[in-house]
C-alpha cells in the first residue's frame, strides 16, 4: 500500500486490516495522534484522509491506499503555526491536553469546509470530539477567532 503521510510518500506491506492509528503511532512513530476509545466515538485519534476528518482507530490500512494523510504533526508548516493553532494557544484551550490533537484536526477540517462557521455549526462539527476537561467554550472561541483571522 502506497500513500502519503504529511506530504511524505510511504509504503506499507503489513496487515491491511490494521487500524491507521496503530500504523501512525507504532510504525511511523507519530504519537501526536492519540488512542482514546478505540470505537471511533471520542475523536482523540482524528486525522485527515484526503482532507476529510476521520477516526484513525476505525480506518484500516487498506482504506488509505493512494491517500494523503495529515496528522497533527503535519498541521502546521515547520515552526509556523496555523491561525487555528495560534488561536488554540491564545485562548488557553488545552487543559490536560490529551484530546487536543483530535480536537485541532476536527476543527481544521471544519474550517477548510466552512471558513466562517456559526456557533451552531461549530458545536455540530465538534460534537463527536470529547474533552473530559470540558474546555468546549474555549474550543469554540478559538475556532471563531481562527475563522476571523
Amino acid at each position: 500500500m502506497d500513500f502519503k503521510v504529511n506530504g511524505k510518500a510511504v509504503s506499507y506491506g503489513g496487515d491491511a486490516e490494521m487500524p491507521l492509528l496503530w500504523y501512525l503511532r507504532d510504525i511511523a512513530g507519530m504519537t501526536g495522534t492519540k488512542f482514546g476509545c478505540g470505537e471511533g466515538l471520542c475523536g482523540a485519534c482524528t486525522v485527515h484522509v484526503d482532507g476529510a476528518a476521520v477516526r484513525s482507530c476505525q480506518t484500516f490500512m487498506e482504506d488509505v491506499e493512494g491517500s494523503n494523510i495529515t496528522t497533527i504533526e503535519g498541521l502546521g508548516s515547520g515552526d509556523k503555526l496555523t491561525a487555528l493553532q495560534k488561536a488554540w494557544a491564545e485562548n488557553d484551550v488545552p487543559q490536560c491536553g490529551y484530546c487536543q490533537s483530535g480536537q485541532l484536526m476536527q476543527a481544521a477540517s471544519l474550517l477548510s469546509e466552512n471558513p466562517n462557521p456559526s456557533d451552531e455549526e461549530i458545536v455540530d462539527a465538534m460534537e463527536g470530539n470529547i474533552c473530559r476537561c470540558g474546555t468546549y467554550e474555549r474550543i469554540k472561541k478559538a475556532i471563531r477567532q481562527a475563522a476571523g483571522a
